[in-house]
């Protein structure tokens, strides 16, 4: 007898044609065929296409979108030449206000399906003030095995083998799409891209190889001040060669003199991560600053700051909104990374105490204070899940707080942690998230010792990603 599944199953190399009725996780497009789910890729919701199956399971398949029948309303055309092919912009076919209803959706469905919380108002989402040019950081890899920008035929790689400088294609790693325009970060950032490449190509100066682990260049990455026009070019490199970096700064600064500062991070570790085991500066003073607010920070080659600088600010207006601050407040700032709220928040407020478990953030941190002149708040290092005990110390030293706020990473809070801050009884908790998923399960955990989430306010920091930010108000109820 055959199983009623295995009859309704696709497999690798089928061909179908779907109606997109509903977009899912992480931005995928959501079909049914015959009572399957189908996950299609490159497809919006109410298009109907024709898809390959890539994947097929018991229970749903996964395909990609080989022709558009019917184009969904919500449709665009996309700005960006390498778009299907560079994995950064995976919405840029979808009209931004549908983006954003996607995005609110998403968060509205974490809270109520993980959070198990059906009457937690799920505020408009806040937009992106700028569509392009919106982040002021961006990582360029550089590789002498170049992905060709236009999609390959069936079973066909071909590659050039001369210096690409982009981002790597999707699940592989090991080779680079070229990229001479890129519309997130900033016209300029595209001039600098191509000038750098055009060096290396004159120069003969070769990319790094993790074949061969031989070659020069492995990164370049692009820093702007977006408040305040600083420019920082960080060229990451296998080897020390000072006179080849005294050449590119100069020509660099040359033909672009808006660049402030321009450093040398160099590594000889297999890691791809782009910093370097030790820094060289060949031009300004090796940092840039940027505003937040009335909050001036200094950022360093390889220190944390929010990417998208407009909306950090529509983002931690929202967190000061909902912790409701009063002048003779203690307000704890967990998972502070280098400041930036604890700083955005200090004028409203009598004392603020940061916690980080990076020992390098921590020291950015009070330097950023110090630029400030705040001196009402105190920076720790340490591991939440360890510190929030009552047997720590520092929590004898310091007062009570009136409010807790929190900006975990994606993983969300430790348990441990989620446990010692519902029995702080703290009034109010103001929880700032990068993903709705945990930031749900946090919240449900934080109901079971006596927390009420009042309000979440979605806002979004990277158009055209399904990536999303949220702050939500948790009361004791």
């Amino acid at each position: 007898m055959t199983d009623h599944n295995e009859e309704k199953k696709l497999r690798h190399g089928d061909v179908v044609e779907l109606t997109i009725e509903s977009t899912g996780f992480e931005g995928k497009s959501v079909a049914r065929l015959n009572g399957l789910v189908v996950f299609v890729e490159g497809a919006v919701e109410g298009d109907r296409v024709r898809a390959k199956v890539l994947r097929g399971k018991k229970r749903f398949a996964e395909a990609v979108t080989t022709d558009v029948l019917v184009p969904s309303p919500k449709r665009t055309a996309p700005r960006c030449s390498y778009f299907g092919t560079c994995g950064g912009c995976k919405w840029q076919h979808v009209e931004y206000a549908a983006q954003l209803a996607f995005k609110q959706q998403h968060v509205a469905d974490a809270v109520e399906r993980i959070g198990g919380m059906k009457d937690v108002p799920v505020l408009p989402i806040i937009g992106s003030r700028d569509l392009y040019y919106y982040r002021n950081k961006l990582e360029f890899s550089f590789s002498d095995r170049a992905w060709i920008a236009e999609r390959p035929a069936e079973g066909a790689e071909p590659e050039g083998s001369v210096c690409a400088v982009g981002f790597h294609v999707p699940q592989r790693w090991d080779k680079v799409l070229d990229v001479h325009e890129c519309y997130l970060q900033s016209p300029l950032s595209n001039g600098i891209l191509n000038a750098v490449r055009d060096f290396a190509v004159r120069h003969g100066v070769p990319p790094y190889s993790p074949q061969s682990e031989s070659g020069y260049f492995r990164n370049l990455v692009i820093r702007e001040g977006k408040n305040t026009g600083d420019v920082m070019v960080n060229v990451v490199t296998f080897e020390d060669s000072p006179e080849t970096m005294q050449r590119l700064a100069k020509e660099l600064t040359a033909a672009f003199p808006e660049i402030t500062t321009v450093v040398n991070n160099v590594t000889k570790r297999k890691s791809q991560v782009a910093t370097g085991e030790y820094e060289k500066v060949y031009h300004g003073e090796g940092i840039i600053h940027d505003r937040i607010g009335t909050k001036l920070f200094q950022i360093s080659a390889n220190s944390f700051f929010q990417t998208n600088t407009a909306q950090a600010e529509a983002l931690y207006a929202v967190a000061k909104e909902y912790a409701a601050l009063r002048p003779t407040d203690t307000v704890y700032d967990l998972y502070c990374g280098t400041g930036s709220i604890a700083l955005y928040v200090a004028d409203a407020v009598k004392q603020v105490v940061g916690v980080e478990l990076v020992e390098s953030s921590i020291l950015n941190a009070r330097m950023n204070a110090r630029l400030n002149g705040v001196e009402n708040c105190e920076f720790i290092a340490g591991d939440l899940k360890d510190l929030l005990t009552k047997e720590n110390t520092w929590r004898n030293e310091h007062p009570k707080p009136d409010v807790i706020i929190v900006d975990p990473p994606r993983s969300g809070m430790h348990p441990k942690a989620v446990e010692e801050l519902g029995a702080m009884r703290v009034p109010v908790i103001v929880y700032v998230s990068c993903n709705p998923a945990t930031l749900a399960r946090d919240l449900q955990l934080l109901s079971q010792h006596g927390y009420r989430t009042e309000k979440v306010q979605p806002v979004d920091m990277f158009p055209h990603t399904y990536h999303i930010e949220c702050v939500a108000r948790v009361v004791l109820a």
